[in-house]
């Protein structure tokens, strides 16, 4: 497979190791949960806690080779499923749901453990080299970041779910830089598509708390994340706790303006604050 865009090349042990290190954390904290906290509905509509364990479940079977179940029913008429990846991912979730809460996490493991070998030994070309990714085609390690960023959103739909916030320790780590890093890249296209920031903006996106960055998007014909804006001033700033813009841009928590802070040009930060949400 080719492409006309930048292949996104990344360093595979820090990958592997943000990727091996949620994992780890969702494991642990999967094995503490008691079984209310397995069936709590999560932000993800339809999903159960147990529905998003099995659907990682899902994903890493399917990317170790094995087939999509088939379903009873047709799940493209679920009101939450919107898209064929929706419907793929709710084959998976249907046929796990008649695992235990123990049996599942059990799938887990194993599962997770296929796949870190296959990682491990896998060849830098083939690390390298382009493949379709959720985020179109790029380099397979592109891939394997969108699968921190993945699975790292589900351990705190887990945590939302559970009543178990993690902690500034726990937020602090690898998974969370590779998921900010897999973020920031789609913000030229949150900045200028979603938002509609004019020819000319200079968008801060400021983050605080345990999850600081800052995020630049310059719009000079089209929108791209930069390190700096040079000698010049943002036109707009954006300025709001770390893990709430992972929640945003989610689509996992409703928008209240009063915990963002905006500066500049106002309007075009709201609008694009409102239309954060990018994940499908």
């Amino acid at each position: 497979m080719s492409t006309s865009r930048p292949v996104t090349v990344l360093d595979k042990s820090s990958v592997l190791a943000g990727l091996f290190a949620v994992w780890d954390d969702i494991a642990a904290l999967a094995a503490g949960l008691h079984d209310a906290q397995w069936q709590a509905p999560t932000a993800l509509p339809g999903w159960t806690t147990h529905d998003v364990v099995a659907h990682m479940v899902g994903t890493e079977s399917m990317l170790q080779g094995m087939d999509t179940p088939d379903a009873d029913v047709d799940v493209s008429t679920l009101e939450h499923v919107r898209n064929d990846i929706g419907a793929m991912n709710e084959r998976w979730v249907l046929r796990l749901r008649q695992s235990s809460p123990a049996e599942l996490l059990e799938q887990f493991r194993a599962v997770t453990a296929d796949r870190r070998e296959a990682l491990t030994a896998m060849a830098e070309d083939d690390w390298n080299a382009v493949t379709m990714t959720p985020a179109g085609p790029d380099s397979y390690g592109r891939f394997m970041r969108v699968r921190v960023f993945d699975c790292w959103m589900h351990e705190h739909d887990i945590r939302d779910a559970a009543g178990l916030p993690a902690s500034d320790a726990e937020l602090a780590g690898p998974a969370a830089e590779l998921a900010l890093d897999e973020m920031a890249a789609s913000m030229g296209f949150v900045v200028g598509k979603l938002g509609g920031a004019p020819d000319g903006s200079r968008v801060s996106i400021e983050l605080t708390g345990p999850l600081a960055r800052t995020i630049n998007v310059a719009v000079t014909g089209r929108a791209q994340v930069v390190d700096d804006f040079g000698a010049e001033q943002p036109t707009a700033t954006i300025r709001l706790d770390g893990l709430l813009f992972t929640r945003l841009a989610g689509g996992r928590t409703p928008l209240n303006h009063g915990a963002v802070t905006y500066g500049g040009d106002e309007a075009v930060g709201r609008r694009i604050v409102e239309h954060l949400n990018y994940v499908i």
